[in-house]
Formats: structure tokens, sequence, C-alpha cells
């Protein structure tokens, strides 16, 4: 652990579905995110953060373990964690700290699953400890749904997420208040993990109406149904979601938006809870505080909903550090990545890095980070019929398709990655050296072998291909655990 950082309690915040772009402090002309803004005001905040893989199930399983989907073997949101690969909640637990967490968790919730928690509260784990078991059918596919619920829930009003996400954070609240009347004698480990702005995209009136009726931007590159002219993997994932063929007009986009943008900022209110308890139980001084998601949201870019893409919107994610020993008001544009938090956790309350069990790649977030460091993320569920691999570093992204054409941007003259450089001639060497270093973390077409082989294992399991063909699915989102 560095010398000039004292150990001090963490609060790691974690929301589902949020893109990074949707944020006041990320320069979004819209979106209202007035606590968040506090927090990066107050902390470091990385611009250039990636998740571990775009879609909920395996990106919490990075999450916990600090290991990228090659290394960790958790490919979809069937395949839930476990708690048999080690975690930094088994890591601080064993170190003799209070680890606790408190709402949304999305890991395989069997009976006698040791996640490595002293204690969870209010958890939601994937439904009915299998999830969606028809997401494991990949080519050809089968439908789960058509796609239709994203805008037809796009409304003010209260969803079971809403009221759930209440719950948690009052949960939490109480739990910081507590704590601020009876110290620890360990720096305490809280993860409050909230499920907003996932759709439903019912936002409560309050926040729904401060986007209502206002002339909206129509999200970049946008095109209703499936574009013709996109990139294959976009036409297919679009095609399968179904989400965007339900949209007609403008007016049906800007009442999507409304509800996402609203539960962005009705899920920064909870954030504006949290910190204002801290500061009441007067914890504020020693405690550090993360705010991260599992994933982003394209919300309409491309004509896009939902995630399970590589650009920007959807694979990229927030990530803010903040409190005792962290520089204020700092922007950071190197690569990070979601498994970088597995470390940042055991830095930032005092537990050596020499227990940590994640990635050699894991690198804590309280040191400084290689401008040239490169980050990656992996796909391979629904919409892909076989895997999908991001490379990125601070000026540029490659995405690899295990069977269809590259992808490559250069972050720098095209941050909107709209341009693909993979089809100039002139780029063919730096694709080719992209594509080296992709071979250099590791073989994707062995890694995209090895998952279609534990998905078809589980196919088996959950009684065979034509059985979950015929089955009942549990629609695009897992019920809320509360009613």
């Amino acid at each position: 652990m560095s010398h000039t950082l004292a150990p001090k309690n963490l609060l790691l915040i974690v929301s589902d579905e949020h893109n990074p772009k949707a944020m006041g402090f990320a320069g979004h002309p819209e979106v209202k995110t007035p606590h968040l803004d506090r927090l990066a005001a107050g902390g470091t905040c990385f611009t250039n953060a990636t998740c571990a893989s775009p879609i909920c199930v395996p990106a919490r399983a990075a999450l916990a373990t600090g290991l990228n989907l090659f290394e960790l073997g958790h490919w979809d949101n069937v395949d839930a964690y476990d708690g048999r690969t080690p975690s930094w909640h088994h890591v601080v637990r064993a170190a003799g700290h209070e680890v606790v967490s408190i709402g949304k968790l999305h890991y395989r919730g069997w009976e006698g699953d040791d996640y490595g928690f002293t204690e969870s509260l209010l958890p939601m784990h994937i439904h009915g400890g299998r999830g969606e078991v028809k997401m494991l059918l990949r080519n050809p596919p089968t439908s789960i749904g058509d796609g239709s619920n994203m805008l037809a829930s796009a409304k003010a009003g209260e969803s079971d997420y809403t009221r759930y996400d209440a719950q948690i954070t009052q949960r939490a609240v109480d739990w910081i208040h507590a704590h601020g009347r009876t110290p620890s004698d360990k720096p305490w480990v809280l993860m409050v993990s909230l499920v907003a702005p996932h759709f439903p995209l019912t936002a409560p009136t309050e926040f729904f109406n401060l986007y209502a009726d206002k002339p909206l931007h129509l999200p970049k590159a946008y095109h209703f149904g499936v574009d013709p002219k996109a990139h294959p993997f976009v036409r297919q994932y679009a095609q399968q979601s179904g989400y965007n063929q339900h949209f007609k007009t403008e007016a049906d986009v800007r009442r999507a938006l409304c509800g996402y943008y609203g539960l962005v900022s009705y899920l920064d209110s909870h954030v504006g809870a949290l910190l204002d308890a801290l500061s009441e139980a007067g914890l504020s001084e020693d405690t550090r505080v993360i705010y991260t998601s599992d994933h982003g949201d394209n919300t309409g870019a491309r004509g896009l909903w939902g995630k399970s893409t590589m650009y920007a919107e959807s694979v990229g994610v927030p990530m803010i550090l903040s409190g005792p020993g962290v520089k204020p008001a700092r922007t950071e544009h190197a690569a990070v990545s979601h498994i970088d938090v597995y470390n940042t956790v055991l830095e930032a309350v005092g537990v050596p890095l020499d227990s940590s069990t994640a990635s050699v790649r894991s690198q804590s977030l309280l040191s400084p980070v290689a401008a040239e460091r490169i980050t990656l993320s992996e796909y391979h569920t629904i919409g892909s019929h076989s895997g999908v691999f991001m490379l990125q570093d601070a000026r540029t992204k490659y995405v690899h398709h295990c069977d269809l054409a590259p992808e490559l941007f250069d972050l720098e003259s095209d941050p909107q990655e709209l341009v693909n450089l993979a089809e100039r001639p002139d780029r063919q060497a730096l694709l080719r050296h992209w594509e080296a270093r992709l071979h250099g973390l590791c073989d994707p077409g062995e890694v995209d072998r090895r998952a279609k082989s534990r998905q078809n294992a589980l196919i088996d399991f959950f009684g065979g291909e034509d059985a979950i063909r015929s089955g009942q699915g549990i629609g695009g989102y897992t019920p809320s655990p509360i009613r």
C-alpha cells in the first residue's frame, strides 16, 4: 500500500446501465446530476473507464473478482458468480474488516453460496437461480421478447425497481448513521448497488418531468428500425433485441429519453442521500467513495437501446473516486477498467495488495495510471453468434469480432466513434498491430470456443435446446425481489 494514504472506510456505489456520457459534469447538455457533479468535483473522474463486459451478470462477476472474462469463465446472464472464485469481498473480510452489500448483486443466489460479505441486505440475484436461459441460444438465437417494453415503459410513475432503489438507499442511510454512532476498529466497506437507470424507463414523476416537454436532442446517428449501413454486429443486435423497431416518431425517441434521463436524475438523488448521510454521521473525512456502474446504455445512439455493444455509450462506465488522499477536481484520461476496483478497494481500506487474487492487469486507482495502458472488454451472449473483444487505450479502440469484420476508431479525432478506420487500406498495419496486442492477452478463438462449450453444457443442464426454446422466458429484466 502507498505510504502516503492512510486506511479509510470505503463506500462503493454501483448503479445499473448508466451511460457515462449522461451526467452534467461529463458535459451532457441536458441531464441533471448535481450530486454526481459534487462527487466528481471533490475527487478524480476517470473519463476512459470501461466495463469487463457490456451486460449485467458477467460484468458484476468481473467487478467482484478483478478478473477479465477469459480468466474468470463467466460469460453470460445465466452463468452467474457463485462465490467459488475469490473476490475482494472475501479478501477484505478475511483481513478482519466488515464488508456489507445492500441491493442488487445479480449473483447465482443458490443456498449455501458464500460471496464473501459479512452481511448482504436486500439482495437481488438472477431470477430463480438460472436467469434468462434463452440467452444461451446464440446461433440460431431464440426470441426473448419483441422489445416493445422498452418504449411502452417510458412514462412518469413508479416501478418495482424505483421502489426497490428507495428501500436500498434508506437501508444504506440507516447503516451509515449507525456506524457513525459506533466507530469500527477497522475500516469498513459498504457496497450500495442500485438498479436505476436500468429500464423499465418509468421514472418518478418529479424526475420524468425534469425532461418532459423539453426539446431534447435526438441521439447521435439515430436511425429508425435497423440501419442497413451499420456494422453487421449492430444490425444483428438491433434485429434480435427488437427495441428500436417500436420507435416510429421523434416523439417516441424523446419520451424514452425522458424516462432514461429521469432515472439518471433519480439515481443521482440517491447518491446525494448517501453522501449527505456520510456528512451527517461525521464520516466524510474517514470515508472514500467510488461511483461506477455495471455497464452503460446506448440510449438511442445509432438507433440502439440497451447495452451489448462495444461503443462508448454501452461499454463505457462512470468511474469517480473521491475522499481522503484523492486529488479533487482531477480528470484522468488513461484507460481503466472494472477489474481495477478490486485492488483499489484493498488499498483504500489498508489490506496489503499482495493479498490480491485479481488479474495481474488490475491496478489500484489510488496509484498513477500509465497513459499507454490498455483495457479489455468481452461479449459472449445475446446478439452475438461468436465472441466480441474490445481493446482500448487513451487514443484508440479496437473491436475484434470472431465471425465479422473488425472495427478501429481514433478516439482523439473521432470521439463519437462514427468512422471505422478498419475499412481503410492505409490503416491495415495499425489494425494488425492491435490484433497482435489482443493475441498477446488471449487467444480470442480459443476463448470463443471455451465460452460456447460452457454454454452448451448449461443448455444440457437446463433441459436441452428444445426445452429452452419452448419455455417461458423472464423478459428483458430480472424481476425485483420486492413488490
